[in-house]
Parts: structure tokens; sequence; C-alpha cells
């Protein structure tokens, strides 16, 4: 089989794939019009997040066998539209997860007390101890996790660890160590902290929204690593800016090729990063071996 990289990978998945015997061209810098006039030629290609595969994109796919995803989502694939034109779409869902409960973690302590702000001060050469010494500990305060999935199973079991109570709304119902099912109505009048681990689809668009927010106790603090889509940004701007939530933190936007953040970054109480929840080198090692694995099995059947 013949495999094109269209993100970047693991050069040790690259390494186990032609090693096994598949040809694998990496064009991970490809542009989507540059893809759409070659994707005919491959019976596989490899995606993460930056690569879109949408319905035109497949019609001209014509030998095209496998989609694998490195990474958990499969937001940026037509999944429905590609099966239907009869090829396979598999992803690494487990591969990044604890990559990505670690940074929401981080983002929990980090607005508990204010670190990026008080470094800020720091570098402006500045002393202000009594400014940045209202912070807050997490120990004791109520994590309300929004959807529970294999990365919020991980998030639960992380803030437990830190005396965290946590509280946990999802469609089905679900019993887990560590955490409690309630209603979305329950869980929002009682978090501190609310954090988002839901995929972007029909049904969690906006699902916390204006009207989700006014529901949340004042002081609120919210966490998004999941997926943009799911946060509606402008109400959460608005509650930034009214006072309603105290600190928010993102990873994840709902246009990254646009703003990307850019209109939350002139306020002071919300903090974010360029996407990067399953960048690290582990995750990155693990979903290249995994996404090698599914190769090499696709190719042998």
């Amino acid at each position: 089989m013949k495999f094109i990289i269209c993100d970047p990978i693991a050069p040790s998945a690259i390494a186990a794939m032609r090693e096994a015997g598949i040809e694998v061209d990496v064009r991970d810098d490809i542009t989507p019009e540059g893809l759409e006039t070659i994707i005919a030629d491959y019976d596989g290609m490899v995606v993460r997040s930056r690569t879109k595969v949408r319905e035109p994109l497949i019609d001209k796919a014509t030998n095209l066998k496998v989609i694998i995803r490195g990474g958990v989502g499969l937001d940026n694939i037509d999944v429905k539209y590609a099966e239907s034109k009869g090829i396979e779409v598999r992803n690494t869902p487990s591969a990044s997860s604890n990559s990505v409960a670690e940074l929401t973690i981080g983002y929990l302590l980090a607005l508990a007390r204010q670190l990026p702000q008080v470094t800020a001060s720091m570098k402006d050469g500045k002393w202000e101890k009594k400014v940045f010494s209202k912070g807050s500990e997490l120990a004791g305060k109520t994590l309300g996790l929004i959807g529970l999935g294999r990365i919020g199973s991980l998030m639960a079991q992380k803030a437990n660890a830190l005396g965290m109570k946590v509280l946990f709304y999802r469609r089905t119902p679900t019993e887990v160590d560590y955490a409690t099912q309630v209603s979305l109505d329950d869980l929002l009048a009682r978090s501190d902290y609310v954090s988002l681990h839901v995929p972007h689809t029909p049904e969690t668009h906006y699902i916390v929204g204006a009207e989700a927010i006014a529901k949340m106790k004042d002081g609120v603090k919210i966490v998004n690593c999941g997926r943009g889509g799911t946060l509606d940004e402008a109400a959460l701007y608005d509650a930034v800016a009214n006072g309603k939530v105290a600190g928010a933190a993102l990873d994840v936007y709902e246009d990254e090729k646009g703003e990307r953040g850019k209109r939350f970054m002139d306020l002071p109480q919300v903090i974010g990063s360029p996407h990067i929840g399953a960048g690290t080198m582990e995750a990155k090692a693990r979903v290249g071996a995994e996404v090698a694995q599914i190769a090499i099995e696709v190719t042998n059947r």
C-alpha cells in the first residue's frame, strides 16, 4: 500500500511503516489544494488536526482505503461520507489522553494561583506579593466535568488526588471511581471549576453558552482543552468582562484559522495556548506507534 503523511508524526512511526514494506510519502506541509491534486495516488492517508478531510477531497480519493487520524477526535473528517465510499476511518483515542488531562490540571492550578499573570509581573521587574497573595487551593473545591470519556476519566482521577470533589455530566448512566454523575443543571450550579471534555457535534455545539453560564456560580472558572465549538466564546468573553466568570483557560477555539483566541488576550483573567493538549513527546511517540500499528494491520489484511 501507498500512504501519504499529511501532518507531522513521529519519525519512528514512519520508519516502522517503511520497514513493514509500506510505501510512505511524507507531505506534512501540503496545502489543501495540493492534496486534492494527488490524493488519488494513495491507498491510505495519515492526518492529525491540521488536515481537513471533507467530502470534496474524499470524492477525489478514488483509491483510498483508510484514513488514520493520529489523535482522539474525528471532527476534521467527514467520517460517515468516507465510510459510505468504502473508506475505513481509524484513530488513536488513548494515545494522547494523559497529556491532555495533565494540561487541564495545569490550567486548574494556573487559574487558582494566577501563575501566568504573576510570572509576567515578575518579568516586568515588579514584586507584587500582596496583589498575588489572594489565590485559592484546589483542595475542597468542586470540579464539574462536562463529558466523561478517556480524558474525563483521567481528569476525575487526577482531580480527586488533589482533594477536589468531582461531578460529571454524561448522557448515558455511568459509574466511575472518584466522581459522581449529576444532571447538567446540577453540575453548573455546584461547580467552582467547569471543564469541557466532549466532542464537537450538533448536540454539543455551544453546550456551554450564555444560558449555561448564567446557571453557574458567580466567580466560576472555566477550562476548555477539549474541542472548539462546544463553548460559546462570545458568551464567555462577556461573562469574563462582567465578572460572572472569574477566570478561563483555553487550549482550543472555535475558529483556529481565524481569531485563534486573540479576542481574549486583552482580558487578564483569561489564559490560553495554541491547541497543545497532545503536544508532549510522550503523546507524540504513542500516537506514532499506534498510527504505524494500524497502517501495518490494514496493509497485511
